[in-house]
This record gives structure tokens, C-alpha cells and sequence, in this order.
């Protein structure tokens, strides 16, 4: 007996036969940037999941800050590990609604893999060096970096990604006016995939700060019994569970936490979709305010841990000693480069100069006698920084300031 493998139209048919009507269809996606032929057994969707996985800022996210910079141990979060939670929140969440997971999976997989390293600290240090030539956001550098600076295939730049997933980058910056956002400023709101992963980041991030700053003794379990959220928390689980102290009992409350908001998210989401009366995409991109969302009762609750978390963990002395050093350490080599741009990769310097035939490190004067620009030395400077990991900025800080026999 033989088998057809399946094909595209088979794909679509699967969609139309699952997918709720508001959920966002391959068939109806705008497409890429570079047309591709179909592949033979990996949907559109799939195959951006699979390109964000195995590019190389997707691994670097291994190396960068979420909160606490990652030297401090090896049990707290990084910016991989937070991705790969939202994205396994995110996951369920889309499948519960019967939205598209693999477009929600993949827009989840690459919402952070903008950021540069040392956090927000990081961003805010980039930003500030860049004034002037358009500033540092990590949504629109993330956008940059699958559309243009990775370089993993021979026929096209960046990772060619769908439109859909590249859109989320630029729904969730805050920056429309930017020169990268022109292509998206027609297809209204956000997709209801995307908006899952917006709301889902936030969760994570509020239980997960509190799960590490506790796990890092930043602050105490008696501390947090003034935090109504957790303290709510904390009642239900000793009453399915009594009896639990010390680490399984935190284990436990931030698992309540995590559970019980998904539940509300559920919830609340189905009630607007319904109260909305969203019968396709173009009711998703027509709606006045967003579908994907809490309750008014978690909204306040996660608002209360989330000013405690402000008070007490992100301006902890350590985590602000952590943070300050390291926007001191990329405004320095930021300035540096400026300053020396031959100090720069082969090629970076290219990406600036516009020399292919450049081999090896420029002579004195080279670089202003042959500069044949393709892009701002200040952008390219802010793009090389902003790829790199936390080790990486502090060993490239050694080596241009701390001089030695290393290389």
C-alpha cells in the first residue's frame, strides 16, 4: 500500500478544519520578502520556527542578561530561558483558543532576540548613544537582524522570514514612525497570535523575576506575604497542599501563580472575543483595543507585584551596581569604536565602508580615504554591540582598555 506525503493544500486543509475563524491561516499569510517555493512537508510557519531556532542571535540569547547578569550563578533565568518559558506558555495558550501555534511559536521563539546584552540597562545605554541617529529599540534591532544581518542562506540576506512574524516585531516597539515600520503601517492591529505572546511575556517575566530574586536572596518569603498576589497564591496552595515550606512550598506558589493566571488569560480572552462578536481575522486588525488580555482583578493584582518588584528587586543595590557597570562598559566601547572604527570586524567595517575587497585589518588612513558609506558608523557600532553577549562585551572591554598578552 502506498502513501502520499502530504502537501501543502493538504496543510491548509488541516488549518481550515482546526483553526478557530479568528486565528491567523498560512494560506492567508502576505508571504516573504524573497519568494520561496513551497516546501514539501514544512508549513510556512514551521519553517520561520526553524529558521529563528538555528540562527545565531537565537543562541546568543543563552549568554544575555534577563534581570541578573548571567555571571551571578547558573540557576537563574537568562534572556534563552525566559524565551523558551513564554514560548511554552504561549504554546498552550494559542492551542486552547485554537489559534495558529506555529505562528504564535515562532513570533514567541524571536521576541527577544533583540536585545542587547545587559538587559534593559543594555537597551537604555544603546538608546542613549545612538540620539541622534535614531535611537536604540531592541524590537526594531531584532527586526533588523532576521531581516538583514544574519547571514545564513546564499540567495537572499537576513533569515526571510513571514510577514506575520516580522510584523510582530514591529506592533510590539512603541515606534511607528520609524523608517522600518513603513511596510507594516496598513495591516492594522496586531494578530491575536501576537497579541498572546505580548501578554504571555508579561506573565512570565513578573512570576519568574520574583521565582529568581528569591532563588538569589534578594528578598525573603516573609517579605512577599505583603504582596497580595502572592499571598493569594500562597493560601491556595495550602490548601491542596498543606504543609510545604522552604523551596518546594515556593516551587509550588510560583506554579500556582503561572496557573492561575493562564486560566484568567483563557477566560477573559474567550469573553472579549465573544462580547467583540470577532468572526475573522480583519475583526482581529479592526478591533478598538486588544482581545488578548486578564481580568480587571489580575490587572490589579499583577500591578501590586509588579511595584514590588520594582521597589525591591530592580532597584536592589546589587542589581543596579550590576546594571550601571554594564551601561558604563557598552557607552565606552560604543565611544571607542566611534572613535576608531578599524578597531571594528572585517566585517562590520564592510557593512560601514562598503569594501568587499577589504582583507585583514585597514592601514592608518585607509578607512577615511576609501569610506564609501552604506551605513551610519554610529548604526553599525550600536548593531555590533548590540549583538553581543554579556561575556563577550566584557572581554572585548579587556581587551581595548585592560591591555595584555590576550588576543
Amino acid at each position: 500500500m502506498s502513501h502520499t506525503p502530504p502537501t501543502t493544500a493538504d496543510w491548509y486543509d488541516h488549518e481550515d478544519g482546526w483553526l478557530a475563524p479568528y486565528a491567523m491561516r498560512s494560506a492567508l499569510s502576505r508571504g516573504r520578502r524573497h519568494p520561496e517555493p513551497d516546501h514539501p512537508y514544512r508549513s510556512l510557519y514551521q519553517r520561520d520556527r526553524e529558521r529563528i531556532v538555528h540562527c545565531t542571535a537565537f543562541r546568543r540569547m543563552t549568554g544575555k542578561t534577563q534581570v541578573f547578569v548571567a555571571s551571578v550563578n547558573d540557576h537563574h533565568r537568562t534572556r534563552l530561558t525566559h524565551t523558551l518559558e513564554v514560548t511554552q506558555i504561549a504554546r498552550t495558550v494559542a492551542r486552547r483558543l485554537r489559534l495558529n501555534e506555529e505562528l504564535t511559536e515562532a513570533i514567541a521563539l524571536a521576541h527577544d532576540i533583540g536585545h542587547p546584552p545587559f538587559g534593559h540597562a543594555g537597551e537604555a545605554a544603546l538608546d542613549d548613544c545612538l540620539k541622534g541617529h535614531g535611537g536604540f529599540d531592541h524590537n526594531l534591532f531584532g527586526l533588523r537582524r532576521v531581516d538583514e544581518l544574519e547571514e545564513r542562506y546564499p540567495d537572499f540576506p537576513g533569515l526571510n522570514l513571514s510577514f506575520e512574524v516580522r510584523e510582530a516585531f514591529v506592533k510590539h516597539s512603541g515606534r511607528a514612525d520609524a523608517p522600518e515600520c513603513a511596510e507594516f503601517r496598513g495591516s492594522g492591529g496586531p494578530l491575536l497570535e501576537a497579541q498572546v505572546v505580548d501578554v504571555v511575556d508579561s506573565l512570565a517575566y513578573d512570576t519568574h523575576d520574583t521565582d529568581d530574586a528569591l532563588g538569589l536572596g534578594f528578598i525573603t518569603l516573609d517579605e512577599l506575604t505583603g504582596v497580595e498576589f502572592w499571598r493569594r497564591a500562597a493560601e491556595r496552595v495550602g490548601r491542596h497542599t498543606p504543609g510545604l515550606s522552604g523551596n518546594p512550598f515556593r516551587t509550588a506558589v510560583v506554579r500556582e501563580l503561572l496557573s492561575w493566571q493562564v486560566t484568567d488569560l483563557l477566560d477573559e480572552t474567550t469573553r472579549r472575543i465573544a462580547t467583540a462578536n470577532v468572526r475573522g481575522v480583519d475583526d482581529v486588525r479592526s478591533a478598538s483595543a486588544a482581545l488578548v488580555g486578564f481580568s480587571a482583578e489580575i490587572r490589579q493584582l499583577k500591578a501590586g507585584l509588579e511595584r514590588f518588584l520594582r521597589e525591591r528587586v530592580y532597584s536592589h543595590h546589587r542589581v543596579l551596581r550590576m546594571t550601571a557597570n554594564g551601561k558604563r562598559l557598552l557607552q565606552a566601547l560604543f565611544a571607542e569604536y566611534v572613535r576608531s572604527p578599524e578597531l571594528l570586524p572585517e566585517k562590520h567595517l564592510r557593512r560601514w565602508t562598503g569594501a568587499d575587497a577589504l582583507v585583514g585589518p585597514p592601514p592608518p588612513g585607509w578607512v577615511t580615504a576609501n569610506r564609501q558609506p552604506l551605513s551610519g558608523l554610529e548604526r553599525v557600532v550600536g548593531d555590533y554591540l548590540a549583538g553581543m553577549t554579556d561575556r563577550y562585551a566584557q572581554q572585548e572591554y579587556r581587551h581595548l582598555f585592560l591591555p595584555s598578552t590576550e588576543l
